[in-house]
């Protein structure tokens, strides 16, 4: 069966680097005496489509010069497009112990062992220039600059790979295919021009209508090909995103339609990263691939916040580099639904015909479910929206975590005890009190009050919060959490499963130091307790927290009954079975 008919791979051929059994056998026993790095999951991404060939033609982690060459020139050094740096970011102990020549095993989070690196390069990029080449900001905001900033580490290490094993998935297997799996089914089929369809939200009758307009334009089957890797905070968990596929994809014509999943770490780089997707398509065989008008752009969490990318920038980096691909762009405009013809109509049509779009936006969709509100039926499909109820339940019913934080004396453990004796009145969900010194005792003994000491801490209260949060509890947390990034970290590992509703305790410095019974602010501005926050250490302010509430002047009970009736606006208190007594 041959695949020559297809559109040819990136560079020409594909890149596995996956080594046959004897080698890979040889590497494992030899590797007793390899250093070795854990992945974390955007790692285990890129290693995987480095491994499978979904980023040829490159066959390791970059070097400095490839990395220097893609984020100045967009281009590797050898010449082939590239937009956006794949590298290896690893602690700076282990970077010290490291040397040219020398193999590094990459394993997975079991211990497995995924490749062995052979290290070529060493060093300490300047990050703040690889956000502003990549991303066009150095703006925290943006998810993808804040993961570059805050969350990789200070030491990039490059090198050839060799591949001993693809990452072990457990679901969803028969949806897994490399680009060879997938060129070859293609061929089977009989497929010859083929259109990519990239996303990492669920699809709705909008997207099929996109999907089928484009394969009329490119005469082409249509390839469903979501991340189903590291998304963007906020996105719906893939398992969900997959049975939402799967129950839109029996709405396509018969054999015109297929689902794979794209093991892909998201970056939200706008026009860089919509190269990074044609590439990855065209390594798995598609001729065409759908662009829309914010392509791989951060989401906006409100009508306010900053966009980072105009409209349409992603479509007009690929006219740019159109030449030097072998997959064509199909765009897309902006549309609309229009009641009156009762189907989707592009943006302009409305204005010039005199005619009202029907508005209903993600935002809200997610609150018509919260809220149990019916969905416009033109908007999606029944089986879509059945499956979306069971992930966004009622917001009184779904799982959620009220994180405290506020300086030392300022009533955050006062609060979260008065909260929790309230949801435990209420009953219905299980609850926790996760109170900061409780924590310290019983979970975090061994740790001192140094910054890195202080996240590791402010980490496990999150890990926690998360699985209770997950499995629809109430978790109610109330460290210091005194650092901005760990708190953004925090919500944005439990927001992947419920809600996150920060509450600032914003007592001042000066009332604290008036509460404090056990003379601790004296003893730390005397400095004999190092490291003390607002006093030796700094405290970074909540920007946007969901409440903000000052207890100077209150009694607890007044600042808890603020919490409450927020609580009780935005949905998260049942009132569904409540009777009334009829008391005035």
């Amino acid at each position: 069966m041959t695949t020559e008919h297809l559109t040819p791979p990136h560079g020409g051929e594909l890149c596995n680097l996956i080594v046959d059994e004897d080698r890979a056998e040889q590497l494992k026993a030899e590797s007793g005496d390899f250093p070795s790095v854990t992945l974390n999951l955007r790692q285990i991404c890129d290693l995987e489509l480095l491994m499978n060939g979904g980023f040829s033609p490159l066959r390791g982690f970059m070097g400095q010069a490839a990395y220097e060459s893609v984020i100045s020139d967009l281009h590797l050094p050898d010449g082939h497009l590239w937009s956006i740096p794949i590298t290896l970011d690893v602690p700076g102990d282990m970077a010290s112990s490291l040397g040219e020549g020398q193999r590094l095993a990459l394993r997975d989070s079991e211990g497995f062992m995924l490749a062995v690196l052979r290290v070529e390069d060493i060093w300490q990029p300047d990050k703040l220039r690889e956000a502003q080449q990549v991303y066009g900001t150095t703006s925290t905001g943006h998810p993808g600059v804040r993961y570059l900033l805050e969350q990789t580490h200070d030491t990039y290490v490059g090198g050839s790979l060799e591949g001993i094993q693809l990452p072990i998935q457990l679901d969803f297997e028969t949806l897994r295919d490399t680009p060879e799996d997938m060129r070859n089914l293609f061929a089977r089929m009989g497929w010859q021009n083929v259109v990519g369809f990239h996303t990492c939200k669920p699809m709705h009758r909008l997207h099929r209508a996109i999907t089928l307009q484009a394969a009329k334009e490119a005469q082409a089957n249509i390839l469903l090909h979501p991340s189903v890797g590291m998304t963007k905070p906020g996105d719906l968990h893939y398992y969900a995103r997959v049975h939402c596929y799967q129950a839109i994809r029996r709405h396509y014509p018969h054999n015109m339609a297929m689902l794979s999943l794209l093991p892909s770490a998201v970056r939200m780089a706008g026009p860089r990263e919509v190269l990074l997707n044609a590439i990855m398509r065209q390594n798995y065989g598609c001729s065409h691939m759908i662009v829309g008008p914010g392509h791989a752009s951060p989401p906006r969490v409100a009508d306010d916040a900053p966009r980072y990318y105009p409209p349409y920038a992603a479509q007009e980096m690929m006219e740019k580099y159109q030449g030097e691909l072998a997959i064509r762009m199909v765009p897309i405009r902006r549309v609309q639904y229009s009641a009156e013809d009762e189907r989707y109509l592009p943006e302009e049509q409305f204005e010039a015909q005199g005619k009202v779009p029907q508005k209903f936006t993600d935002r809200d969709l997610v609150q018509h479910l919260e809220h149990g509100l019916d969905v416009p039926h033109w908007y999606s499909y029944p089986e879509v929206i059945d499956e979306l109820r069971r992930v966004y339940p009622p917001r009184s019913k779904k799982g959620i975590t009220l994180f405290f934080t506020g300086l030392s004396g300022s009533g955050k453990s006062t609060l979260a005890k008065i909260l929790y004796a309230k949801f435990i009145e209420e009953g219905g969900r299980p609850v926790t009190l996760l109170d900061g010194d409780v924590v310290r005792l019983n979970l975090s003994s061994e740790l001192g009050f140094s910054k890195e000491h202080r996240n590791i801490n402010v980490r496990r209260i999150g890990f926690v919060a998360s699985e209770i949060t997950k499995n629809g509890g109430i978790a109610i947390c109330a460290p210091i959490a005194p650092y901005r990034a760990m708190r953004r970290e925090v919500r944005d590992l439990i927001e992947r499963h419920g809600a996150f509703i920060e509450i600032h305790v914003a007592t001042s410095l000066e009332e604290c130091e008036k509460r404090d019974r056990k003379g601790l602010y004296e003893k730390a501005r005397k400095g004999i307790i190092p490291d003390f926050t607002g006093i030796s250490d700094p405290y970074d302010l909540p920007e946007h927290p969901e409440i903000r509430v000052d207890t100077t002047g209150k009694s607890p009970m007044q600042a808890a009954q603020e919490i409450m009736l927020y609580l009780l606006r935005e949905g998260y208190l049942n009132t569904d079975d409540v009777i009334s007594s009829g008391t005035p």
